[in-house]
């Protein structure tokens, strides 16, 4: 796992609880003067392990510009930085908060939450590092193809991947300006569809800001959550299909007091 504090660390630990630290990432009060934190700084989200064994995550800062890193570390510690952000205007995207996932083809997939148009990226990686950009968000007038996706992807099982946006889409809700969030999926490839813009039904009543990912059940169908919004406006559960139909299964609030939540 990681930790985000100061520079951030990445760590192994037995199931009985035992805790070895791996690496160190440094803090900028930390690093020798002049140093650019080429190796990342705050990694925000966890590790996966790919098919070769070694584990990959991303740091939100540092790197060679200051804007966030891809690497790679072995289990026994041994880290490279295999990609630093914001590169040619940011085009590229910045500042990675998600992880990674690795697809059926090898590549590891994620999100950026900024980028030359302020909207985040959806990239793709190789194991060994050579970085392709997918899709750059607010592309689209108003940014109704989604805002800043700040959680990481799922490969469902018809190939294709899919995610939120926070904000953005083609609904502003009464509480903000620019849009309430959205689901989308993506070809491995690049081709990305808005499945659903939240903040659809009056007052918001389908949830708005779905802060976190989606995972894909047995039956077929996507789960989320939204951090606002609902029939409470206190957030929601939810189910979308492969092809977006969207049904609020819960708003939470709904008993006295908040007690659900």
């Amino acid at each position: 796992g990681t930790t985000g504090g100061g520079g951030g660390t990445v760590f192994k630990t037995t199931p009985s609880g035992t805790l070895t630290t791996l690496y160190n990432f440094c803090s900028p009060s930390e690093c020798p003067k002049g140093v650019n934190f080429s190796d990342g700084q705050n990694p925000q989200a966890g590790l996966i392990q790919a098919t070769n064994g070694d584990l990959y995550g991303t740091a939100h800062q540092g790197g060679a510009n200051n804007a966030g890193t891809v690497f790679r570390i072995t289990p026994s510690g041994t880290l490279t930085p295999l990609y630093s952000f914001c590169q040619a205007n940011c085009a590229d995207g910045a500042g990675p908060y998600a992880g990674l996932m690795q697809a059926a083809n090898g590549d590891l997939y994620g999100t950026t939450v900024d980028d030359v148009n302020g909207g985040g990226t959806v990239f793709k990686i190789t194991p060994s590092g050579v970085l392709t950009t997918l899709y750059n968000f607010c592309s689209q007038s108003k940014c109704s193809d989604g805002m800043n996706p700040w959680a990481g992807l799922v490969q469902a099982a018809d190939g294709d991947l899919y995610g939120t946006t926070l904000v953005g889409g083609a609904n502003s809700p009464p509480s903000v300006m620019g849009g309430a969030g959205t689901i989308f999926k993506i070809t491995p490839s690049g081709t990305l569809t808005t499945l659903y813009s939240f903040c659809t039904q009056v007052n918001c009543a389908d949830g708005e800001f779905p802060f976190a990912g989606l995972i894909q059940a047995a039956n077929g169908d996507l789960y989320g959550t939204t951090a606002f919004g609902g029939a409470n406006s206190a957030g929601t559960v939810f189910r979308i299909t492969p092809s977006g139909t969207l049904t609020t299964l819960y708003s939470f609030c709904a008993q006295a007091n908040c007690a659900d939540g």
